[in-house]
């Protein structure tokens, strides 16, 4: 990962992996006999810890704050971890090219794991405030997750033209026009 927050996946060298471990290639081909294993382990291991986090990141209980302000709160700590790793969030927002097919289907799998949650926080919150009755949950989950993935791309990409201060404060104005 931290070569990879130098470089694309697709630049990322075994040479580039050892010398940023400290050890010499043939210590790294001991336990990875190839670029390929090693991407695939690393993307696999990136995917793991970037789910973990979005999970937990998710709501329980939309009362007290109201689904909005649940919403608004999800993106808020969505944001956060992304920044805290951006490279492992590249791999999982901007999924390269060069991605193994595994990765890539294993990442679609992922996320319409998380959607099914964010379709049931839809419904949730459309049971709880009655101004967003007439919202299709299946629809509204789909729109959540897509516009959360896109400011944490923009968050990944361009950072100093989209800091996170900047993001929170449009998905706050965003939640403000739904509450209305």
């Amino acid at each position: 990962m931290t070569v990879l927050a130098a470089c694309q996946l697709h630049e990322l060298s075994m040479e580039a992996v050892a010398e940023a471990a400290g050890v010499g290639k043939p210590v790294l081909y001991t336990a990875f006999s190839t670029r390929t294993e090693l991407v695939s382990a690393l993307l696999w291991r990136e995917h793991q810890r970037g789910l973990e986090q979005v999970l937990a990141g998710m709501p329980d209980d939309l009362t007290e704050p109201g689904p909005t302000g649940a919403y608004a709160a999800t993106v808020s700590a969505f944001l956060r971890v992304v920044l805290e790793n951006p490279a492992r969030w590249r791999l999982i927002l901007t999924v390269p090219e060069s991605a193994p097919r595994e990765y890539r289907d294993d990442l679609r799998r992922a996320r319409s794991a998380i959607l099914a949650q964010a379709e049931q926080f839809a419904k949730a919150g459309i049971a709880l405030e009655p101004q967003l009755a007439d919202l299709d949950p299946v629809l509204l989950g789909h729109t959540m997750l897509s516009f959360a993935e896109m400011l944490g791309r923009l968050a990944v990409n361009d950072p100093q033209t989209y800091p996170r201060e900047r993001l929170e404060s449009y998905a706050l104005g965003a939640m403000a026009l739904v509450r209305r």
